[in-house]
Parts: C-alpha cells; sequence; structure tokens
C-alpha cells in the first residue's frame, strides 16, 4: 500500500527497516539518538531499538568514522549520520585513508559496509558551513560510493540498499527537500542504487542533474514547455560510479546537454560529465556541453544564498545559449 512521504520521513523509515531486517546495524551521529537530530532524521528509533543500536556520539567526527572502521571489520554495518555538510572535513582523514583503502590494503579479506549519512546543500538559511556541497572531493576518491537522492521514493529504497551493500557509501541527502513529498510503495521492487532515470522526456535539450537540483531542473523544463522547447531531464542519482549510459542516449537524440549542480563549477561533477559526454557523443553534439552551478566562492551568507544557488533562471539561459549553436 502506497504512502505519502516526505523525503525525511522516507529516510528514516528506511533506517527502521534496515535495522528490523538486520541487528548488525548501528546507527551513529551527534544528537541522533534522544533528539532524533536536527532534521529529525531519526526521530523514535533509540527509543524502540536501544542506545547500544541508535548511538549519541560525542562532537568528533573523525572519531565517529574512526569507530565505524572497527565495527565495520567485527562485521557491523555502521550509518553515520555527519550532522551538516560541512561538519564533515574533521572525518575526511578517515574516509579517504581508511574507510576507501581497507578493503584492497586486504586483498580483500575485509569489507566496509559503512554508509556515511550528509545533508549536503544550500536553501535553509543556515550559518557557514552548514551549506557545502562536497561531493566532488568522495567521487574523486577511489574505493567510494557516492549517491544523492532527489525523491522520497529514492530516499526509502536508496537507504536500505546502501547499508546492504558491502562497499563504503557517501550517501548523500539534499537538506532542503527533506519535506518534499511523493507516493512510496514499501512492497514495490526497487531500482539499482547506483543507476540514472530519465524523470521528463524531451527532445531538444538534456538537462542532468542530482540531489536538489532535480526539481529545479524539473521546474525549468516545465518552463521552457511554455515557450515550445522540450527538455529531456535526467536524474543522475548516483554520483559514483556514473551511470551514462542513459545520458548518451538522451544526447544522441537531442544533440546538446546542459549539466546542474549547487557545487562550484571548477572541478565539479560537471567537468567530468562534460568530457565523457563529449568524448562519447562528440557527433552527436549540436553545441558544447554547458555547466550550470554554484560560483567559485565560499559559501554566502544566508541573506545572498538565492543569488548564489543555480535557480531556474539560469538553467533556462544555459538551454538558451545552447539552443544558439
Amino acid at each position: 500500500m502506497t504512502e505519502t512521504l516526505t523525503i525525511g520521513k522516507a529516510l528514516n523509515l528506511g533506517l527502521r527497516r534496515a535495522m528490523e531486517d538486520d541487528p548488525k546495524v548501528v546507527l551513529m551521529g551527534e544528537d541522533i539518538g534522544r533528539l532524533g537530530g536536527v532534521f529529525r532524521i531519526t526521530d523514535g528509533l533509540q527509543k524502540d531499538f536501544g542506545e547500544d543500536r541508535v548511538v549519541d556520539t560525542p562532537l568528533a567526527e573523525a572519531g565517529i568514522l574512526g569507530t565505524a572502521v572497527g565495527l565495520a571489520m567485527r562485521g557491523y554495518r555502521p550509518v553515520c549520520e555527519i550532522q551538516f555538510d560541512g561538519f564533515v572535513f574533521p572525518a575526511y582523514n578517515q574516509i579517504v585513508t581508511q574507510v576507501a583503502k581497507i578493503h584492497a590494503r586486504s586483498k580483500g579479506t575485509l569489507t566496509m559496509p559503512i554508509v556515511v549519512r550528509i545533508p549536503f546543500g544550500g536553501g535553509i538559511g543556515a550559518v557557514e558551513h552548514h551549506s557545502e556541497s562536497p561531493e566532488a572531493y568522495f567521487a574523486h576518491t577511489p574505493g567510494l560510493k557516492v549517491v544523492a537522492v532527489s525523491n522520497p521514493v529514492d530516499a526509502y529504497w536508496g537507504i536500505q540498499q546502501a547499508i546492504a551493500s558491502p562497499d563504503p557509501v557517501v550517501f548523500l541527502e539534499p537538506k532542503r527537500r527533506y519535506w518534499d513529498k511523493a507516493e512510496v510503495d514499501p512492497d514495490a521492487t526497487p531500482e539499482p542504487l547506483f543507476g540514472s532515470r530519465v524523470v521528463r522526456a524531451g527532445d531538444d535539450v538534456t538537462v542532468l542533474a542530482y540531489g536538489p537540483m532535480v526539481k529545479t531542473a524539473l521546474q525549468a523544463a516545465e518552463a521552457a514547455e511554455g515557450e515550445g522547447r522540450s527538455l529531456e531531464v535526467v536524474d543522475l542519482r548516483s554520483v559514483s560510479p556514473l551511470d551514462l549510459d542513459p545520458v548518451y542516449a538522451s544526447v544522441r537524440r537531442t544533440g546538446r546537454c546542459v549539466v546542474v549542480h549547487e557545487a562550484p563549477i571548477t572541478l565539479g561533477l560537471g567537468a567530468e560529465i562534460a568530457a565523457r559526454v563529449t568524448e562519447t557523443c562528440f557527433h552527436s553534439l549540436e553545441a558544447p556541453v554547458l555547466r550550470v552551478g554554484g560560483y567559485d566562492l565560499p559559501y554566502p551568507p544566508a541573506k545572498l544564498e538565492e543569488e548564489y544557488l543555480p535557480d531556474l533562471d539560469r538553467v533556462l539561459d544555459a538551454v538558451d545559449r545552447t539552443m544558439e549553436f
């Protein structure tokens, strides 16, 4: 039976189901127990599963991930919540030098089934260190898988699939979309975790996005329809590995491609995607692959963030420019 859920509630129910299915699933993070997390994603879980499985940790991200490494070595499946995206960097050393490498270092004898949950992106009027988009750091690290959900269905199934994965997964949650709603069927067959998906068909321009920018891309496609333009929107869903076969198929039809993300343009995911699309679809392209993203600046104060974040108008401007070629 389907149920209308927000992304936040879908994550909560997905975590609950994973904990019910596997007693080795352990949640760790700052204020995730009695408080239920700053975004209430873990609300009620400590009450139902106890303090040994939903652990309120000290304010020490490196300690959270270091402890998770030991737990994973002993057969547990730790799910670590990083309270805000900008707080992940004290744990960066553990994630990149330990979590990502132990499987290879041990010649495959040790797995690291660790999920690192990170609310990411801007748009909530927060202060410094609370509105980062650090996905490129982790996507650049071999040994890590990185996904970015954009809707309640992917949130519900994706967190369960990430927990079940034998590999470490950085699980990015678009914090300003936590309250977006959709129908979720807990009895459905989920799509593969690391696959992209066409979420709106179109003929003129392929628009690629992930996480919080998928909704923006869909809004742009709706607005463009009023101007007689047909945009095909692809939700990448997985940042690493990238599933680009559906993208290539789309670009070969449309001949044009725009990549959208909140992170700064320079060395962002858009650059990698643009290179791969150009290499693979060169003879089909009618225009260069264009990128829309954040500016190459530290994230601004809250009153300026709407000027910083890519919006519908900036996506439509890129569509106009690609159509001019």
